[in-house]
């Protein structure tokens, strides 16, 4: 969701911005801008759409300059527009502006009574023309972007560029990521450490309140309070930035294909000489309750592993979307785990949910894959989930590595409780072992997959049924199908379809059963014929055992290799995940930039 970045350099910046803008496409975007700073002028280039229109413009209306600032908009006040297109500028300043103000109105007439006019609909224009005003009462840069900073209520990473100036950027944060990279001669500033790879391995990473002073010859952190705060320069691992589709046509195409790869590198991580290798600090001896709070396809995976938690540990689990959770005010305790999970470790709701449970109760473990982030941070437990940058914005991979991870916690629970024995979980690793191998045959289904989806890409309404832990992947698979190739899908527990769904059924609605020949086999077959006596489609995804025992009357079916019931749901994310994908090729969509969507939520 929107990206930053800023450029101190020794050559013209214009080309640097663009490049670096393109490294955080992922993130999702309607617009585009940079704004220089070119022997003391200030001018900026805007443009709708993908980057390429902006990289247009610059051709035909080039802006110098080797001090500069650039934006990708995911539009959150106001239409995609040219002019609510970032950066805003009101006279000497320019800002781009990742989050949310949320007294932007109030501050809006503060300004437009003392003279000052709005030009877009946004409520970032409202912090240039705030520190315009200051500057305009004789107050410099730096301290007019301080007192502006004072004056905003919500969520936001900044950075401001000043005409005149071309050797400073002021960059701020409270909600959103914002790094500060360091170079020889040379500054950088950017939502993501992704953006400033081919420029910098060093890595500052603000933390929440703080705001930068940033010259070339370095940087200088103020905390919220104003006082001088030392934060540590970090390396990163260039390969782990690497942004390449590797021969694929997508990255989503890639990410799935790299489940079998990723899955495999968790496993080790984590599973050695046959006991899981978790930190000390993971003990589950006397906790009594789980509380688990997630977003999207993270919600999910957390949906699954309850199954994990309550029948194999006996431990009880809530679950709460992130954005609800504080807002029911749960009674927590301190015999009780807050596990967050998240994909960018970055997402707001996630994190303002982790914030609400501090000193609430026992522990705060953050599942995340990025080590980095602010919820890994500011969790006392940090476990990464192993999966490797994702540039898709529909998760794929970062979804099966969650479920890994968490369950790994889960049967780290029951030893840790005394329901599992080593024999029991000799099993259940040998289970876990297996998946890479059984992901591999499950991807060689792929062009038997694409010729249904181009059947199923002429529905306008799917239904995904499930039981047991299933259930849960019948939610996500519905959500990457309505993801990627807008149709519109809903997940259902199978024994419910009776309770309303299934007035929707006919038969141009077909219906995809995710189903491995199980306890509960039989009763999903009663569902299925259910659907089947009033004309529906099915498509069944089980085993060669449940295809045969289904019979000849489904519509379609897709056969998986055998695997434990426990964790099938991790195999079978794999046939949801490319349906979603073949439909949206079919389609002719936007598979790895979906509209409407962004990579990392970072607005409430």
């Amino acid at each position: 969701m929107c990206g930053i970045v800023g450029v101190l350099g020794n050559h013209e910046v214009a080309p640097l911005l663009v490049e670096a803008l393109k490294r955080l496409e992922y993130r999702g975007y309607d617009s585009a801008g940079i704004a220089t700073v070119n022997k003391g002028r200030l001018d900026r280039r805007r443009a709708v759409g993908k980057l390429v229109n902006l990289s247009d413009l610059l051709v035909h209306e080039p802006l110098a300059g080797k001090s500069g600032i650039g934006h990708t908009r995911w539009a959150t006040h106001g239409a995609a527009t040219t002019t609510n297109a970032h950066p805003h500028r009101s006279g000497p300043v320019a800002v781009v502006h990742n989050g949310i103000i949320e007294n932007f109105r109030e501050l809006r007439a503060e300004l437009a009574a003392a003279g000052l006019s709005f030009e877009s609909e946004t409520d970032t224009e409202t912090v240039a023309l705030l520190a315009r005003h200051y500057i305009d009462q004789g107050d410099t840069p730096v301290e007019a972007a301080r007192k502006t900073l004072k004056r905003l209520r919500g969520a936001f990473a900044l950075c401001f560029l000043f005409d005149g100036e071309q050797d400073l950027i002021i960059a701020a944060r409270k909600g959103s990521p914002l790094a500060i990279g360091h170079g020889e001669g040379e500054m950088f500033v950017g939502s993501d450490a992704i953006a400033l790879a081919p420029m910098t391995d060093r890595i500052t990473y603000l933390e929440e309140g703080d705001w930068a002073v940033v010259t070339r010859k370095g940087v200088t952190i103020y905390d919220e309070q104003d006082r001088l705060a030392n934060r540590a320069e970090t390396r990163i691992a260039v390969d782990s930035t690497r942004i390449e589709k590797a021969g694929y046509k997508h990255f989503m195409a890639k990410e799935i294909a790299e489940q079998p790869v990723v899955i495999a590198d968790a496993l080790r991580s984590y599973v050695q000489n046959g006991a899981i290798n978790l930190p000390a600090a993971v003990d589950f001896t006397g906790v009594d309750r789980i509380s688990m709070v997630a977003c999207g396809t993270a919600s999910y995976a957390c949906h699954v592993a309850k199954y994990w938690f309550e029948q194999i540990a006996g431990l009880p689990c809530d679950i709460d979307v992130a954005s609800e959770f504080r807002y029911r005010e749960p009674p927590l305790s301190p015999k009780q785990w807050a596990l967050f999970v998240s994909q960018s470790g970055e997402t707001a709701d996630t994190l303002a949910a982790l914030r609400y449970t501090r000193e609430k109760v026992a522990k705060i473990v953050a599942v995340v894959n990025v080590p980095t982030s602010s919820i890994a941070r500011e969790a006392d437990l940090a476990l990464p989930i192993m999966a490797g940058i994702e540039v898709g914005v529909a998760s794929t991979k970062a979804f099966t590595c969650q479920l890994i991870t968490l369950a790994l916690l889960a049967l780290k629970a029951a030893m840790d409780r005394g329901r599992l024995d080593a024999a029991g979980l000799a099993r259940h690793l040998a289970d876990l072992a297996a998946l890479p191998g059984l992901m591999n045959h499950a991807l060689a289904l792929s062009p038997t997959i694409a010729t249904i989806a181009e059947e199923l890409s002429e529905a306008q309404d799917v239904l995904f049924l499930g039981r047991g832990a299933m259930f849960p992947l019948a939610l996500e698979g519905a959500l990457k199908l309505k993801e990627i190739s807008y149709i519109h899908a809903e997940g259902y527990a199978s024994g419910e379809l009776k309770h309303g769904p299934i007035a929707l059924i006919d038969n141009r609605v077909p219906v995809i059963v995710l189903a491995p020949r199980d306890h509960l086999f039989e009763k999903t077959v009663s569902n299925m014929q259910e659907v089947m006596a009033r004309h529906g489609k099915v498509l069944l995804i089980s085993d060669a055992e449940g295809v045969a025992e289904a019979g000849m009357d489904v519509w379609r079916t897709l056969t998986m290799p055998e695997v434990s019931p426990t964790f099938a749901p991790i195999l079978y994310a794999l046939p949801a995940q490319l349906l979603a994908y073949h439909t949206a090729i079919a389609k002719g969509t936007d598979v790895d930039q979906p509209r409407n969507l962004a990579k990392s939520v970072t607005v409430e």
